[in-house]
C-alpha cells in the first residue's frame, strides 16, 4: 500500500479522497492555490503545500508544481480526483517517469476514451452499443451530408474532443446541417483546440444512463449498477439517481455484463463510467469518463461499495475487494449538486458564506468542503456541495429528500436550493417521468420564478 497520497484536488472531492486515504491508514498531502489556502481539505491533510496563484493554470494544472509537492514531500502516488488533470494522459506519463503512482487508469485508456472518435470505435470494437454514426471525423459539408442521409435526421454533430456540451450542435434537415457543422467547428476550436466533429443520430426524448465499472487492470473487471443522469441543464448534470427508474433488473443486468465485459477485455484498471443514452429499450454508447464521478455517492450508496477506495487498492497493485456475485443494489439514492449559483438564472454567486446548515439524519449524506465563513471564490466551479439521500424505495427516498432539503441552509450567497425543493414536489419527478430535455424544458415554460430568464 501506498505511504502517502498527494490529493491533486480542491474542494468536496478532495476532502473525499482525503477520508477514505486516512481510512486507509496512509498519510496525506494537500494542495492549494493562495485562494484555497484556508479550504477545508487543506486543514485537515497531514501535510500541504502551495502550488500557485488563483488561477487554476498555475496551480491546480500546473504538472511541474506537483510534482515538485511530491518530491518536497515525499509522496509516492497522486490521486486526481475529477476534472482538472483527472483525464490528463501526459500527466499520467509524466508520473510514470518519476515513479509517482497515478491511482487511475492507464494513460492509453485515458488517451483512447478521451478521443470522442476513438472511444466510439473502441467500443464497437468491444462490444458496446453505439449511436448510428459516421466511423470517424467529418472532413467536408458533402461527407456530412452524405452521412447524415444514410442514418436519417435528426442529427448532432459532436466535437471530437469535446465535453459540457461545447461543440455540439443538432440539425433537423439539410439546410440546417451546413451551419450547424461551421458552428460546431468553430466551438470545438475555440474550446479545445482542434475542430474534428463527428455525427450521430439525434435521438429525440432520451434519458442519460450510465453504468459505473470497477477493474484491476490485469483483465478482472465488475459493474456496479447504474445511476440516471438525465436532469440536465445545458448537457450538465444537476440530479442524479440509482437505480433508473427507466429500468428493471434484466435490463441493468443485460448492460452491466456487456459493460464489464468490455473492460476486462480492456483490462480497465480502476474506477470508470459509461455513459449511455437510452430510449425505447436500447442503450447507445456516447462516452466513457476515465475517473471518479461527481455522482458516485449515489452508487457507493445503494450498493456499500467504497469506491475511492478500491481506486487507491487497485493503483497499489491490489485486487478488488468485491466480485461481480458481491453486488447488491438495495433501495435508492439521489443525489442533487447544490451550487453557488441563482437557481433560476444560474448566475455564479461567488462570496463568503454567512451560515451553513447541512441536513442530517438516517440516509443522509452531505459532500461538502464548505464551512460557516468560507469564502466560495470566483476562480473554480461553482459547487457548494453535494446532498445524497437514501430510502428503501424511491419513494421514500424523495420524502426524506424533501425533508433533508429544507433543512439545508446556506445563507451569503445565492444557491440552487430552491430548485431542488421544486423539483422534488414535482409530479413528473416524483413518477419518474422526464428525460434529458426535461428541466430545460421545464425552465423555459417558467416552471420555477424567474426561470424565463435563464
Amino acid at each position: 500500500m501506498f505511504d502517502k497520497i498527494l490529493i491533486a484536488n480542491r474542494g468536496e472531492i478532495a476532502l473525499r479522497i482525503l477520508r477514505a486515504a486516512k481510512e486507509l491508514g496512509i498519510a496525506t498531502v494537500a494542495v492549494h492555490s493562495t485562494a484555497d489556502a484556508d479550504a477545508m481539505h487543506v486543514r485537515l491533510a497531514d501535510e500541504s503545500v502551495c502550488i500557485g496563484p488563483p488561477a487554476a493554470r498555475d496551480s491546480y494544472l500546473n504538472i511541474p508544481a506537483l510534482i515538485a509537492a511530491c518530491e518536497i514531500t515525499g509522496a509516492d502516488a497522486i490521486h486526481p480526483g475529477y476534472g482538472f488533470l483527472s483525464e490528463n494522459a501526459r500527466f499520467a506519463e509524466v508520473l510514470e517517469h518519476h515513479r509517482i503512482a497515478f491511482i487511475g487508469p492507464k494513460a492509453e485508456h485515458i488517451r483512447i476514451m478521451g478521443d470522442k472518435i476513438e472511444a466510439k470505435r473502441t467500443a464497437k470494437r468491444l462490444g458496446i452499443p453505439c449511436v448510428p454514426g459516421s466511423e470517424g471525423g467529418i472532413s467536408d459539408e458533402d461527407e456530412a451530408k452524405r452521412v447524415a442521409k444514410e442514418i436519417g435526421y435528426p442529427v448532432i454533430i459532436k466535437a471530437a474532443a469535446g465535453g459540457g456540451g461545447r461543440g455540439m450542435k443538432v440539425a433537423r434537415n439539410e439546410a440546417d446541417l451546413v451551419h450547424a457543422l461551421q458552428t460546431a467547428k468553430t466551438e470545438a476550436k475555440a474550446a479545445f483546440g482542434d475542430d474534428a466533429v463527428y455525427i450521430e443520430k439525434y435521438l429525440e426524448k432520451p434519458r442519460h444512463i450510465e453504468i459505473q465499472v470497477l477493474g484491476d487492470g490485469k483483465g478482472g473487471a465488475i459493474h456496479l449498477g447504474e445511476r440516471d443522469c438525465s436532469l440536465q441543464r445545458r448537457h450538465q448534470k444537476v440530479w442524479e439517481e440509482g437505480p433508473s427508474p427507466a429500468l428493471n433488473v434484466e435490463m441493468r443486468e443485460r448492460i452491466g455484463g456487456v459493460v464489464a465485459k468490455a473492460m476486462q477485455e480492456l483490462k480497465y484498471a480502476g474506477a470508470g463510467t459509461i455513459e449511455f443514452l437510452y430510449e425505447d429499450g436500447e442503450f447507445y454508447f456516447i462516452e466513457m469518463n476515465t475517473r471518479i464521478q461527481v455522482e458516485h455517492p449515489v452508487t457507493e450508496m445503494i450498493t456499500g461499495i467504497d469506491l475511492v477506495n478500491e481506486q487507491i487498492r487497485v493503483a497499489a497493485g491490489h485486487p478488488l475487494s468485491v466480485t461481480q456475485e458481491d453486488i447488491r443494489i438495495e433501495g435508492h439514492a439521489i443525489e442533487c449538486r447544490v451550487n453557488a449559483e441563482h437557481p433560476s438564472t444560474f448566475r455564479p454567486s461567488p462570496g463568503t458564506i454567512s451560515y451553513f446548515h447541512p441536513p442530517g439524519g438516517l440516509g443522509v449524506r452531505v459532500d461538502s468542503a464548505a464551512y460557516q465563513g468560507y469564502r466560495i471564490p470566483p476562480h473554480y466551479d461553482s459547487l457548494v456541495g453535494k446532498l445524497i439521500v437514501h430510502g428503501r424505495t424511491r419513494n421514500e427516498c424523495l420524502m426524506r429528500l424533501r425533508r433533508a432539503l429544507d433543512e439545508f441552509v446556506v445563507d451569503g450567497v445565492d444557491t440552487t436550493l430552491p430548485l431542488f425543493r421544486t423539483l422534488v414536489r414535482n409530479p413528473d419527478i416524483q413518477n419518474g417521468q422526464y428525460d434529458i430535455h426535461w428541466l430545460e424544458n421545464f425552465l423555459k415554460t417558467g416552471g420555477l420564478p424567474g426561470s424565463e430568464e435563464a
